[in-house]
């Protein structure tokens, strides 16, 4: 679970750099968006497609341009992002728990059992 979500965030961070330079620079092509964010070509055409289909850009003749909206969709996003640390905090938190649980029950374990009969 790790390792997937790991590359599912890495993802996501590369998403908001293509999105960061199609705001900035939009229009923009996949070739000139591969040149400024270092991203490889397919992994920029990736990224535009999910983009595009979660509505943050267009596609234009010229190139991707932000959506009319673009301000009130990274502020959901921004909302999205607190909620899901908050989560993963959480997660977090529960899993410290367990792992403190799980040493007291070994200690417990460790202790010689006495007969007194």
């Amino acid at each position: 679970m790790d390792e997937r979500l790991r590359n599912q965030v890495e993802k996501e961070r590369r998403d908001l750099t293509i999105l960061r330079a199609v705001i900035a620079d939009g229009p923009i092509g996949i070739v000139k968006l591969s040149d400024r964010t270092d991203v490889p070509e397919h992994k920029v055409r990736y990224s535009l497609r999910m983009l595009e289909n979660d509505e943050f850009i267009e596609p234009t003749p010229e190139g991707a341009v932000p959506a009319e909206d673009i301000g009130e969709r990274l502020e959901r996003v921004n909302e999205g992002i607190e909620e899901l640390v908050g989560r993963l905090e959480r997660v977090r938190d529960d899993e410290v728990r367990m792992d403190d649980d799980i040493g007291a029950d070994e200690s417990r374990n460790d202790e010689v059992a006495v007969d007194e009969s």
